[in-house]
């Protein structure tokens, strides 16, 4: 029987194994239903041009049956190591796709994904080949997915921040040897055109100049086609695609300059400009290798923090024997050993030992934090003093730090509002500028009567335009703005929210645990005769009650005594009153004035205060008054909030009198109290209705609704889990200070997209107008467009030296 090759991945098979089709007169083969399926895809979208791109390169074929290589995405270790599962049972994954040149490849991915039955999700950022990838596992397999991938030319791979940053390295020295090289042949073409010129004043020989001019063209060429292939490259997909991009304008600008510079060489009419065109290159090459590096800078901060998490844990297994695991294979309810100056890499709970962790990665706080057993370990924190060992509460991908860094990067793949309005004009700028080009050509043609001139004019017309500035103008300000926000442990969700919240009019916030502590402290203690602070300390251990805690961290903090708690035995909670405990035959007991009532105990019950007592064997022996506390920055962060205009309310459950003493000494003016949680989405809805954009700051549980409501939901969770689920910016430092700088950092990055774009469509309005003019020669055209990105590169870090500032406030 004959071998065929299928009309889709060209691979050869009999023709009797073949599904056959007529289409007019034409007889289609395909190999499987898949290669079929992407054929009839790419005809109905008209995208049919595809098969004349690839000739007769053979094709990985488009079956859902895996080969050998792709049988490692289904593996058990590869799952747990990239693919997060999500609460809804959907698979998760990041993806590099190679291959991708320009937004229509991007698209053509995206609707082949889409059209494959059990996936949900495909988004891939054209700026970083990134793609986002959910799916239903008991549908596809990951394998299949990377399959279709590869059935339409293109090839994918799990991100991986180590691998990314070789990637990087490979770029930037690909960078480096092609502006060497452009570099060398223009210093050297600028020796050779400054003897030229001099020639024309002292007198030169048509054949010295002829030497000149082909050396120029010697030193031009490499520069032109080495070093500036990068940009044939991009014009070449972007035609290909029918899209005209800036490496269209580079590469059509340098090409004409050097075709007429040969017409001149060797005919002998005109003048040559080969130092135009490696200047082009060279100039436009150097921009785009320093934007390379800026935009590297700018998301550093992501690449970092996942860049230093360990790969492996000590794992101990229940006889006693260690080893190393990968970190994607250690399951919940593993035993990890950490030792002093180790990170710990999954979340957990302390089995055994105690230890002093540094947890500023994640919170900020300078201060080690001590733990003992039963205490939460959360990924990203450093063990300082002492091995411990705990147990895994979660798998790596689940983990806290894992969730952060998940966060930052899709923060970096959503565009803003004001992008889009970028995007559009980008989009149809080069078209624009090659038709002012054209008409700017044949007017100097038809009025001056010189093609050179016009050839030349144009050319810097077409040079100069710069929709590279235009198109950076919005992301890099936003890369930078995220970074500066992650340093300080200030997570957007999406790079849009800057932009809503720093159009913010109004802020809602929630009392306790926002504007307050959200923890009762001592503000009074009063001590009787046979007072026993050991004794009061041993009870309060036994207790998770938020007022036991107080009054413990307050004991705590004046005691210099080090010696072990007596134990007590029979120890018993009684809901909404304390706890009762034996210590030997003395009785203890700890709770409020109920409590004391129910056992014949008569106590002072004046004040606002929560209060706690402390007896033994039947009399009180200590007096403890509570209160949630204003945090120690609320007045002057809300201070600050009003004097920019932003008009601030308290919304609270809480007793009026509660809320307005706390209100007074915050500073807020508006305060409603007593508000169920949908009372307060209505307020919220009230104020969004006459136009006002609402930041809503709340603990993430109990203001679920009215988080959920405003315009930016900000949690003051503390990095919880509930925090990162409800809000669209997440404070893990849980300092109200945050909530400002958030709001800066939003302000300042909002100011400096507007900047960009204003500066790069005021460079454009100016300089092609000017080159129409015929003022600017195509070698300044193309130092100008280089400097009118760097300068939108410049402005966006700017945004960085707002740093310093905060770190001052």
């Amino acid at each position: 029987m004959a071998k065929v090759p299928c009309t889709h991945c060209h691979l050869e098979f009999d023709e009797s194994s073949m599904i056959v089709e007529q289409e007019n007169d034409r007889t289609l083969y395909f190999c499987c239903n898949g290669c079929q399926g992407v054929y009839h895809l790419l005809k109905e979208e008209g995208l049919d041009s595809f098969y004349d791109k690839v000739g007769n390169t053979a094709l990985h074929p488009a079956t859902p049956k895996a080969t050998d290589d792709l049988q490692k995405y289904d593996l058990e270790g590869f799952r747990r190591k990239y693919i997060k599962e999500r609460d809804d049972g959907l698979y998760e994954i990041h993806l590099i796709i190679e291959g991708i040149h320009c937004s229509a490849c991007v698209w053509l991915n995206e609707k082949v994904l889409h059209r494959k039955e059990g996936i949900v999700e495909a988004t891939i950022n054209y700026t970083n080949n990134k793609a986002k990838v959910v799916w239903d596992p008991d549908i596809v397999k990951l394998s299949e997915i990377v399959d279709t991938i590869r059935s339409i030319g293109y090839n994918a791979y799990p991100y991986d921040p180590t691998l990314q940053e070789e990637r990087a390295v490979k770029t930037r020295k690909s960078y480096y040897m092609r502006i060497l090289v452009a570099v060398f042949g223009s210093m050297n073409i600028m020796w050779l055109a400054i003897a030229k010129y001099a020639g024309y004043f002292s007198g030169i020989q048509t054949e010295y100049k002829n030497i000149l001019e082909i050396a120029e063209f010697a030193l031009a060429t490499p520069v032109l086609f080495y070093s500036g292939w990068i940009f044939f490259k991009g014009a070449y997909y972007g035609l290909k695609n029918r899209f005209v991009n800036m490496d269209v304008l580079v590469a059509v600008g340098a090409t004409l300059t050097y075709l007429y510079s040969i017409y001149a060489l060797f005919s002998g009419k005109g003048e040559v400009y080969f130092d135009s065109v490696a200047m082009i290159i060279t100039f436009i090459l150097v921009g785009k290798y320093l934007e390379v590096l800026s935009k590297k800078q700018a998301v550093d901060t992501i690449d970092t923090l996942m860049g230093t998490v360990p790969t492996e844990v000590t794992v101990v297994s229940e006889d006693g024997s260690k080893a190393l695991v990968s970190v994607e294979n250690v399951a919940v309810g593993d035993t990890i050993e950490l030792k002093p100056g180790e990170k710990a890499v999954i979340d957990g709970t302390i089995l055994g030992g105690e230890a002093s962790f540094d947890e500023s990665a994640l919170t900020g706080e300078s201060e080690p934090v001590f733990k003992r057993p039963g205490d939460t370990i959360l990924s990203g924190s450093v063990c300082l003093d002492s091995t411990i060992r705990y147990r895994a509460e979660k798998e790596a991908a689940a983990s806290l730090l894992h969730t952060i860094v998940t966060l930052l990067e899709e923060a970096v793949t959503k565009k803003p509002h004001i992008q889009k309005l970028a995007d559009t004009v980008s989009g149809y700028f080069s078209v624009t500028i090659l038709l002012i080009a054209i008409a700017t050509f044949i007017g100097w043609w038809l009025s001056k009567g010189d093609f050179e001139t016009a050839l030349i004019v144009a050319i810097s017309v077409i040079v100069i335009a710069c929709p590279c500035a235009l198109g950076l103008a919005t992301p890099m300000a936003t890369l930078v703005g995220i970074g500066v926000a992650a340093k300080r442990n200030i997570l957007f969700k999406e790079a849009e929210y800057l932009e809503t919240m720093a159009k913010g009019d109004l802020l809602a916030l929630d009392k306790t645990g926002t504007v307050t502590q959200g923890r009762p402290d001592v503000v009074d203690a009063i001590y009787y005769e046979d007072f026993d602070e050991a004794l009061l300390r041993a009870l309060l251990h036994s207790s998770d009650h938020p007022v036991a805690k107080g009054v413990l961290r307050y004991l705590e903090k004046s005691t210099t005594d080090k010696t072990p708690l007596p134990t007590l035995t029979d120890i018993k909670s009684i809901q909404a009153r304390g706890i009762r405990a034996q210590y030997d035959d003395t009785t203890l007991l700890g709770g409020n004035a109920a409590m004391m009532r129910e056992n014949d105990l008569a106590c002072d019950e004046t004040g606002e205060e929560s209060l706690f007592f402390f007896a033994i064997d039947g009399r009180i022996v200590a007096r403890f008054a509570l209160r949630d506390r204003l945090r120690e920055e609320a007045a002057e962060v809300i201070a600050a909030f009003k004097r920019r205009g932003i008009r601030v309310v308290m919304l609270t459950g809480d007793r009026p009198e509660s809320a307005k003493r706390i209100a007074e000494e915050a500073g807020i003016d508006e305060v409603h109290a007593r508000l169920l949680p949908q009372e307060k989405a209505d307020f919220i809805a009230e104020a969004q209705s006459k136009g006002d954009v609402v930041i809503m700051a709340g603990d993430g549980i109990n203001d679920a609704v009215a988080l959920a409501r405003a315009d930016i939901a900000i949690a003051m969770g503390g990095g919880t889990d509930i925090a990162i689920d409800v809000s669209d910016v997440v404070l893990l430092d849980d300092r109200l200070s945050e909530l400002l700088a958030a709001y800066r950092i939003s302000r300042r990055t909002f100011r400096a997209v507007k900047e960009n774009l204003g500066l790069s469509l005021l460079y454009n309005l100016i300089a092609v107008p000017v080159a129409v003019a015929g003022y600017v020669t195509p070698f300044i055209a193309a130092l100008s467009m280089s400097l009118s990105s760097l300068i939108v590169v410049g402005n966006s870090l700017r945004i960085k030296r707002l740093e310093r500032t905060l770190d001052n406030a």
